[in-house]
């Protein structure tokens, strides 16, 4: 019987790694954003645009009627010019630039009020931040198998059935609308132009607003649907985790042994200038530090050497081999332990005690 070794863990969901189970981490998110990542619903912000755009319509609609007849009243007096033996293509591009011309005064108003909208909520959804990412070609865009993927996606057939969703809707509100006003489109042959086009902008802004509210609803269902999509699709294993802070911060064995080695590098150079310490306060057993007063050179005495029960061992044996005076004082040994550091001179409020040990060095050598 053949046994064989098989790596569960690529038999996981996800692949190598596991289940995405970790919250996205703030480089990954940040990454994405950089690609051109985010949440955002495109409904959303078409549905929010065409709402004001309607209500502004709405609010405008008899002065664009009245603008509309004008223009209407203008282009027919020039029905003579045009069956006359005159009309030549010069008059025909002149009548067809004022047609253009008086069309974008009438729409560029709102033109510039959608674009200004659309920039606005497209904003409040993403925040400002430029990505030419999403612009570059991709090889796997133009492959036939990705593409057929993504055809056949869970992503698709939720597309597809809101596609659905908005017909539906559409159509129902379109029906129930014009249900109400079917006598009055029926008898429009007894109005003048003037009632005509009220009657059909009305109609037309009306249901633009239904429709536009009600696609609103379903695009802030589409924004918060994309949040979510959005956050589980940035889920990380703990793998991907784990691989981003070795990345970003260094591998942790690494670091460790970089550590050690400077403390090593270190305890060498503290090793080297003891020394030329004056005296050496300790615990006495579990701490020693080395002290050296130097008036030449500082204003105050200096710790050159520093440790704690092994290394306080080995300071006490260089200082016996090089005749540097040992003085046990626990409460100061403490003090000159956990608050100064090596090469930095003692605080003022020790000044007192440290002072009282050299003097009693100095005296044993005679240099007081």
């Amino acid at each position: 019987m053949l046994l064989e070794s098989y790596d569960l863990q690529l038999f996981a969901k996800d692949g190598e790694g596991g289940e995405k189970t970790e919250e996205p981490t703030t480089k990954k998110l940040s990454d994405a954003r950089k690609n051109g990542q985010v949440a955002k619903s495109t409904d959303l912000t078409t549905a929010f645009c065409l709402l004001v755009f309607f209500i502004i319509l709405k609010q405008y609609l008899g002065t664009l009627g009245n603008d509309f007849l004008e223009q209407f009243h203008f282009f027919y007096s020039k029905i003579s010019d045009y069956t006359n033996t005159n009309f030549t293509l010069q008059l025909a591009c002149a009548t067809a630039g004022e047609a253009i011309k008086s069309i974008l005064i009438m729409a560029l108003p709102f033109l510039v009020i959608l674009f200004a909208l659309t920039v606005i909520v497209f904003l409040m959804q993403v925040k400002w931040k430029i990505s030419f990412e999403p612009m570059k070609p991709k090889i796997d865009k133009f492959s036939p198998i990705n593409g057929i993927k993504r055809l056949f996606s869970v992503q698709k057939l939720i597309e597809l059935l809101l596609a659905i969703a908005k017909i539906t809707i559409m159509v129902y509100v379109v029906y129930s609308y014009l249900i109400d006003k079917w006598t009055l489109i029926r008898d429009m042959y007894h109005y003048t132009l003037a009632q005509g086009i009220e009657l059909i902008g009305d109609i037309i802004v009306n249901i633009g607003i239904r429709i536009s509210a009600c696609f609103l609803v379903i695009g802030f269902a589409d924004y918060m649907y994309q949040r979510w999509k959005f956050h589980n699709d940035m889920k990380m294993t703990k793998q991907e985790v784990k691989d981003e802070y070795k990345n970003s911060e260094g591998d942790p064995k690494i670091k460790s042994q970089q550590r050690a080695r400077m403390r090593q590098a270190s305890q060498r150079r503290m090793m080297q200038e003891l020394p030329q310490a004056d005296v050496v306060i300790t615990n006495p057993t579990h701490l020693a530090v080395a002290i050296k007063y130097d008036k030449e050179k500082y204003d105050a005495p200096v710790v050159i050497a520093k440790g704690a029960d092994y290394l306080a061992q080995k300071i006490k044996d260089v200082a016996r081999e090089n005749d540097i005076e040992i003085v046990e004082n626990k409460p100061l040994a403490r003090m000159l332990y956990h608050n100064v550091d090596i090469g930095n001179q003692i605080p003022p409020e020790l000044y007192q005690m440290v002072a009282e040990v050299l003097a009693y060095v100095y005296g044993l050598k005679g240099k007081l």
